[in-house]
This record gives structure tokens, sequence and C-alpha cells, in this order.
């Protein structure tokens, strides 16, 4: 426990580092966003459809885009995110934007511990379960937090793509698709401005599909569906192509870049 709790230390300064470099981010465009951009991508948008008069809970929603982006479509969010300066300036453009989402700082493993209500939808996205050391936990607190007939979406990278060492230049195979130990990697810049100064320093682990499978059906809910695509709505690894679709994939599309769960709470 002594191991994790330095884990999610280093990673919480980590995010905090993030915000405020990805805040000031052409990826994140926080501009085009306070004008009405939405930052959601069809993945989600196609599954979850109308949420309007519906609650909606977020995990690791980051600072807060996704979040407020399902609030202007009709939703009752609540986001909830490890960083303190995420979650700030996640109430910060909540306010300035008039809408009524709710923020919560906290470890998302303890959501249950801070988070009391029950949600329609609980929702996460895009680079999350990679900083979970174990998602039996994690699946148990999503059945908890979920109404009964609610469903549960994620769209994620594909666990293929973190086998890939990207800090060279080109993409080395290094981690094991299961891994179990911890990859620690450090690193000057981040995803959203790869030229930034500031100096990465996190803690990660690797979990297959049947991790994440097993995780939400342990806990109870029914899987609708598991899909994998090429392609991913985010530029963030070497040498991808642009795509008809306006996502991106490898050039050869020898593996997936993404998949998406959709499961209900019986």
């Amino acid at each position: 426990m002594d191991d994790l709790t330095k884990y999610f230390e280093t990673n919480k300064a980590n995010w905090n580092a993030k915000v405020k470099a990805h805040a000031t981010s052409k990826m994140y465009n926080l501009g085009a966003f306070k004008k009405g951009k939405s930052s959601l991508k069809s993945y989600e948008l196609n599954a979850l459809g109308d949420v309007s008069n519906k609650s909606l809970l977020h995990l690791q929603c980051h600072f807060g885009q996704d979040t407020l982006s399902w609030s202007r479509l009709g939703a009752k969010c609540v986001g909830v995110d490890l960083s303190d300066e995420g979650v700030k300036l996640a109430q910060q453009l909540n306010e300035a934007l008039k809408l009524d989402a709710q923020f919560v700082c906290c470890n998302v493993l303890e959501t249950s511990q801070y988070v009391r209500e029950t949600f329609d939808i609980v929702f996460t996205s895009y680079g999350v379960i990679g900083w979970l050391p174990d998602l039996k936990p994690w699946g148990q607190m999503i059945a908890e937090r979920l109404n009964t007939g609610g469903t549960f979406y994620m769209v994620e990278f594909h666990p293929i793509a973190w086998m890939f060492d990207y800090l060279k230049g080109q993409p080395v195979l290094k981690y094991g698709y299961r891994q179990v130990e911890v990859i620690y990697e450090e690193y000057e810049g981040t995803y959203a401005e790869p030229d930034h100064k500031m100096v990465s320093k996190e803690y990660c682990w690797n979990h297959g599909l049947s991790a994440v499978v097993n995780a939400l059906s342990d806990a109870g809910l029914h899987i609708e569906y598991l899909n994998e695509y090429n392609e991913t709505p985010y530029n963030v690894l070497p040498d991808l192509l642009k795509t008809k679709s306006g996502n991106y994939s490898t050039k050869d599309k020898l593996y997936p870049l993404t998949f998406e769960i959709k499961a209900t709470k019986p």
C-alpha cells in the first residue's frame, strides 16, 4: 500500500502540472471550448445518444471539458479526478459557462467514499485505466454508482498501443500486454504539448481486454458489446495518418488503436 501511495502521489503531482500545460494547448483549445465547441468525439456521442435529463458520473475527467460537454447536452453531471488543479479549473469553467456540473477531487478507486448518489450513466474515456493498478475495485465501484438499469460506457486506447515505448522516436515493443509490474516513465513534455518544458514523471499499468471485461462482469454488469477500431480521435502517437472519418490510424493498420465497451446494470 505504501508503494501505491507513492505511485498515486507522484501521478497526482504530474497531473497537476499537466493541467497548467494543457489549459493553454492547441489540443484542448480552451478558447473554442468556451465559445461552445464540444470536446466529445463520435464514439461516445453515438454510444450514449440523447443524455438530456439523465444523471452522469464522469470518472477521471481531467479538467472537465467532457463533463461540461455532457452538461451542455442536458445531462446532470458529476466529474471525478485525482488532480486538485484539474478540479479547480473544472469548477471555474463550470461557473464561467453557467452550467450546473459538480466536481470532486479523489482517487477514482475511492469514488464511492466521496460520491454517494447513483447515476443513469457512468462514463470514462481515453487514457484512463492505465493509471490503475487493479481493475477489480474499479469495476466494483462502477457497479456501486450505477442505478439499476443504468449504463456504463468507456472508450479507451487499445492495450496493444500501450505495449510500445514512444519516447525514442520510432515505437519500440517493450511492455507486456498484461504486465503486472508497474511501469515508470520520465520524459519532457506531455501528449498534448510535446515541446513543453515540464518533466512528466508517471507510474502506470497495462491491462488486457480480458481484465477490463472481467472486472465489469465480476461486479455484476452485463456486457452489451466490445468493439475494437483501427482509428483514434487523437493524434497522440508517432506517424499517424488522418483518415476520411477525421480520426487517425497507423499506416499499415496492423493492430487496433481504440476499443469501446458498453455495459448495463441488471
